[in-house]
């Protein structure tokens, strides 16, 4: 599968850009805020139909316009899929597949099957539990829809528990009976997404152990560990234990919302203790172990988007980079660099067929 072409309308800095791709190699080469990394993520839009950078999608539309449009068409399987997503201010964004609109966008996850690799990954070592959940959940929803619909339950009845433990501070009562309704479910729920998410870092960890020990050719040792309170005992426990904490926090503060990933360097935690290319190896080596991932479950490879990648690499690690991806178990991949004489480099040493756009 390959992205053939892409044409923008009012996208971010882009009045109007049409870009015709090769199937293996293509990169984007220009100063910073030329909008390289503005076209990774218009095929970003294509695949989950939304921005990997801005949380409000009407940031996406150009200044001084009102809608954007982004059409795209692909090679998947010896047919050509035409993937449409569009947005109007003060209206719903529009995705469609080849003239159909999805109603859900859910329904849409997984059939482009895309990785990015981005610097605002650091946010995984820097933010809270909260960015590296969503990792997680980003990866297996891709490939797993009744995932996405538990998870999607799950929050929707643990914002109802939160509300209703606001309505018992608020109002000084409380009943028992409404909240048991809701532990159960969250019980149920929980144990179904702790499960799955066990079951993908058991696959998961060990392929991007591989991946970390060959960017950094072997010198050094990393951890990633799964954290979860459900890894001692079952929610609807874990709830009843903690009912009278709850009710003075207004809030949940138990259950797999709480759960995170550790990452580690020689057992210390990578973001006191890891060097910015350290850390930046460790980025990678997860999103392609996210690759590798999808790969395997799918069966099919995903688009590779390298953003600025190679910025704070020493030669040796960009070499192993290079190396990994100059194989058949890669597909179609995008890279933006400042750098145009590095770029071209870069790319010649895989000797696969490339072609370099200057913005």
């Amino acid at each position: 599968m390959y992205l053939k072409k892409i044409s923008l309308f009012n996208f971010k800095n882009f009045s109007e850009a049409n870009f015709e791709f090769e199937h293996k190699i293509n990169c984007f080469v220009g100063k910073n805020g030329i909008g390289k990394t503005n076209v990774l993520d218009a095929i970003y839009h294509l695949a989950f139909g939304k921005s990997y950078f801005n949380t409000l999608a009407v940031q996406n539309i150009k200044h001084g316009t009102d809608f954007f449009v982004i059409d795209g068409e692909f090679e998947k399987q010896g047919r050509t899929e035409s993937i449409l997503c569009s947005l109007k201010k003060g209206q719903k964004k529009i995705l469609k597949r080849n003239g159909k609109i999805y109603e859900k966008f859910s329904d849409h996850l997984g059939f482009i099957p895309l990785v990015i690799i981005s610097p605002t990954d650091a946010d995984l070592i820097r933010e809270g539990s909260e960015t590296r959940r969503k990792f997680i959940d980003s990866v297996i929803s891709q490939l797993d829809s009744q995932y996405l619909q538990e998870l999607i339950q799950y929050q929707k009845v643990l914002g109802q528990r939160n509300a209703l433990l606001k309505y018992f501070a608020v109002n000084r009562v409380f009943e028992t009976g409404t909240l048991e309704i809701y532990n159960e479910q969250l019980n149920v729920f929980g144990h179904n997404i702790y499960t799955k998410r066990k079951e993908f870092l058991n696959d998961f960890i060990p392929i991007f152990n591989a991946f970390y020990q060959n960017i950094s050719n072997s010198s050094e040792t990393v951890q990633l560990e799964y954290e979860s309170q459900l890894s001692q005992q079952d929610l609807l426990s874990l709830l009843q234990e903690n009912i009278n904490k709850d009710r003075a926090l207004q809030y949940t503060s138990v259950g797999i919302h709480k759960d995170d990933l550790s990452f580690n360097i020689g057992h210390h935690p990578i973001k006191k203790f890891g060097s910015q290319g350290q850390q930046k190896s460790f980025l990678i080596a997860l999103k392609l172990a996210q690759f590798e991932f999808v790969k395997k479950q799918s069966g099919e490879k995903p688009i590779l988007l390298f953003d600025d990648i190679f910025d704070k690499l020493d030669e040796t690690r960009v070499e192993k980079i290079v190396a990994m991806v100059n194989n058949d178990d890669f597909g179609q991949l995008f890279i933006s660099d400042t750098h145009s004489e590095r770029t071209e480099n870069i790319v010649k040493s895989t000797h696969q067929s490339y072609k370099i756009f200057n913005l």
